[in-house]
Formats: C-alpha cells, structure tokens, sequence
C-alpha cells in the first residue's frame, strides 16, 4: 500500500509493549482494532514500527504505559485504540499462558492489503490452533496455485504476528521455512500449540 497522502484524515492509535515468553511485543490499535504486534521491540525495533504506523496513519500513535498488573493496560481507556489494545493485551495474555485458543479481538488492516492481505485473512480464517499448512496449500486456498513463493512474502509482511499466525505457514517438506520473528520464536509458538516439542532448554 502506499502512504497515506495530505488529504487523507490522520487517524489516532495507541501503543503499549508487553513482556511475553517470546521477548517484549509491541502492541499497537487503533479504535478500528489491533493494527500492528511487533516482535523483539526493543528501543530501535519500536522506533522503526512507530515511524511505519505514522506514516501510514498519519500521526504518531500515543504510549499506554505498561501496568503493574499483568492483566491490563494502564491508561488505555483515555486514548484512541485503548479499549481495543487492552482487550488484546488481556488475549495475548492468555494465550501464552496456554488457555486461549482463539483471539476475538478486533483486527485493523491498515498495514496490509492486496495479494498479502487476502492470504492473511485466508490464514486467519483456515488455519486454527494446533494445524499447520504449506506456503502451497495457501496459495491454492487463495486460487493462486502459483504463488507459493509470493505467500511466503505474505508471511513476512504480516503486521499482526500471533493474531493472524504465520508461525503455521511451515515448508512442505516439514521444515519450518522463515519467520519475521526469527525461527526460535516459531519454534516457541508451535510447541505452544502442541505441534512441536517444548524445547530442553
């Protein structure tokens, strides 16, 4: 997608990162719904996903500290987005605490679209908790039997990593093919889910 341009109304978003098992994630929404989950946020990783979500936005997201209870998000319900944001927060919680097997909370697009974005709606629709499926299975799903390669491009574009879970997209031969999070982290998310064992260590 291109950048938002002059005339188009800038819309305001919140962020927060949270701990998790798999590093900090940033979490950024908007009142539409969740628009970006950024691994290994640390200060220069956030900084490059804030510049992104303010160019695509048109104005920076506003920051929910993080709280002192686990179980929510500071602030959130004063800013644009922090219904939703908590709400996710609350989500991501649970599922890695391994009780959550199905995310509801509301998803904003605004990062994604064309080719990339239908194959991550078909994603999220197809592939539930505890499956798996090849870049090529995909591909046909979306009736472009020949875009296997172009799915897995999808894949590292995903602006919502965990809600719309790419670490299911495993290579055909049964290895685990690329992660924007690093192989480690899908390792993590699929043993999660039951589809690998935990790691030793």
């Amino acid at each position: 997608m291109s950048e938002r341009t002059a005339s188009t109304a800038a819309r305001a978003s919140s962020w927060t990162v949270r701990d998790t098992p798999v590093g900090p994630l940033l979490l950024a929404a908007t009142d539409e719904g969740l628009v970006n989950v950024v691994f290994h946020a640390g200060p220069a990783t956030a900084d490059r996903a804030l510049a992104r979500i303010t160019g695509r936005l048109g104005s920076p997201p506003v920051r929910v500290d993080g709280p002192a209870d686990p179980g929510s998000v500071a602030g959130a319900a004063d800013h644009a987005g922090g219904h939703v944001l908590a709400g996710a927060a609350a989500e991501l919680d649970s599922y890695f605490r391994g009780e959550l097997r199905e995310f509801t909370a509301a998803l904003d697009w605004s990062l994604s679209g064309g080719f990339n974005e239908r194959v991550l709606r078909e994603l999220l629709a197809s592939v539930p908790y505890g499956a798996t499926a090849g870049y090529q299975d995909l591909a046909d799903r979306v009736g472009e039997p020949g875009a296997a390669r172009a799915v897995g491009t999808a894949m590292g574009s995903n602006p919502l990593p965990v809600l719309v879970p790419c670490h299911r997209i495993v290579e055909s031969g049964g290895g685990l093919g690329g992660f924007g999070g690093g192989l480690e982290t899908k390792r993590t998310l699929l043993a999660l889910e039951g589809l690998l064992p935990e790691p030793l260590f």
